[in-house]
């Protein structure tokens, strides 16, 4: 088991990202923080709408995808040049399991090597540690080694924050990719953790009528999806199938080896316990998007 950090009894920084033109998001994430009793600090997303320049930053990303990027760098800056060693970021359409309270009014349970610690589960299959350790809270936490897309939720340390602002000065790759795409430097060369079960999950994932929550970011982000060719369509031939099929197994194995699984991290929503999301997020394959720096410069430490 790894040890936990040294600083038990400090609060969690815990910042929500909300567009000046969404008060009822805002208003959701009002309720969601009284209702597991933690405060939060609202940061002003930056608004693609109301930034024309922004679409010139990247033929690769989306407008909103930009502003979504600049709007996770500004946190990212809050947290670093703070005196917290720890903080947390949250889209506003964050949902959360009704246990997460505890687990994000104190930074003591936090493994003393974590980088960033993924606090949602978008209900795709990721490759994490076979032997979690136990956090309390009815939590526990895993090493992530795997894509576990989705930026909605996690914590941050000072220096992964410091880090992150110093590679990503160009926008070619979704902020979630750079966070979770172990394929990319900035994932890789970080020690990321999964929080099991999952503390919360983004509204639109959940089937539940009063969460009307949906994505800002997919109304613009498809016609780049195919710039970037990060969806492919390739008719399945018998011969294709065999090989997907070979591969898999062969992660299998080779992930049992190495004292690691794949699973589905679930979330436990009003009671229930939640295994599959209401909607489909579009992975790419294991290939970055193409013009995408994936040499950044941050050092490894693997």
């Amino acid at each position: 088991m790894h040890m936990r950090g040294q600083v038990a009894g400090r609060m969690m920084r815990c910042l929500v990202i909300n567009l000046d033109r969404s008060p009822g998001r805002l208003a959701h994430m009002t309720t969601e923080f009284a209702r597991i009793q933690v405060k939060f600090e609202r940061v002003s997303a930056v608004d693609g709408m109301k930034r024309p320049e922004i679409a010139a930053m990247s033929r690769i990303l989306s407008p909103t995808e930009i502003a979504c990027f600049l709007s996770h760098k500004a946190c990212w800056h809050i947290i670093a040049e703070g005196d917290e060693a720890y903080g947390a970021v949250f889209e506003d359409d964050t949902v959360f399991t009704a246990k997460a309270g505890p687990l994000l009014a104190d930074v003591g349970w936090i493994p003393a090597d974590a980088s960033i610690i993924k606090l949602e589960t978008v209900f795709k299959k990721a490759v994490i540690a076979m032997m979690p350790s136990h956090v309390g809270f009815s939590f526990s936490v895993a090493r992530l080694y795997g894509l576990h897309l989705g930026a909605g939720a996690y914590i941050i340390s000072r220096k992964a924050a410091r880090d992150l602002l110093q590679a990503t000065g160009d926008f070619n790759i979704p902020v979630d990719h750079v966070l979770f795409d172990p394929t990319l430097a900035t994932s890789s060369s970080e020690t990321i953790y999964q929080i099991l079960p999952a503390a919360c999950a983004q509204g639109v994932f959940l089937k539940d009528k009063s969460i009307e929550l949906a994505s800002q970011i997919e109304q613009d982000r498809s016609p780049y999806q195919m710039k970037r060719n990060l969806v492919k369509k390739r008719r399945k031939t018998p011969l294709t199938t065999v090989k997907t099929e070979a591969r898999r197994v062969g992660l299998q194995i080779a992930n049992i080896c190495r004292l690691r699984l794949e699973k589905t991290i679930p979330f436990h929503h009003h009671g229930a316990r939640v295994r599959r999301g209401m909607m489909v997020m579009e992975y790419p394959h294991h290939s970055a998007p193409p013009n995408a720096n994936t040499n950044l410069d941050v050092p490894s430490n693997r």
